[in-house]
């Protein structure tokens, strides 16, 4: 069995499907943040330099074992040149 096929049949667990679903918003974000460094050509000790944040914690933000706070997310996004923009939306759960 290939790990999509084990997700695919955890997934359809209530259970395991509302943790994942949980976990979304910090998945968007690193995955946000992977592809704008990457997008800019930047190596995460360049982005460390850029912004003073330490490159073992832009690593640990990048594989989900850091919790940035708004002011460090406004630094990494200004390192990478661009805005930061965070927004709630209407959720989809009755």
């Amino acid at each position: 069995m290939t790990f999509e096929e084990f997700k695919r049949e955890e997934l359809k667990k209530p259970d395991v499907r509302a943790e994942y679903d949980a976990l979304e918003p910090e998945f968007s974000l690193m995955k946000a943040m992977i592809e704008a460094r990457k997008e800019t050509g930047l190596t995460q000790k360049q982005l460390s330099e850029r912004t003073g944040i330490s490159q073992s914690d832009i690593s640990k933000f990048e594989s989900g074992n850091g919790n940035p706070s708004v002011k460090t997310l406004r630094r990494l996004a200004a390192g990478l040149g661009m805005n930061l923009r965070i927004e709630f939306q209407p959720s989809t759960r009755a």
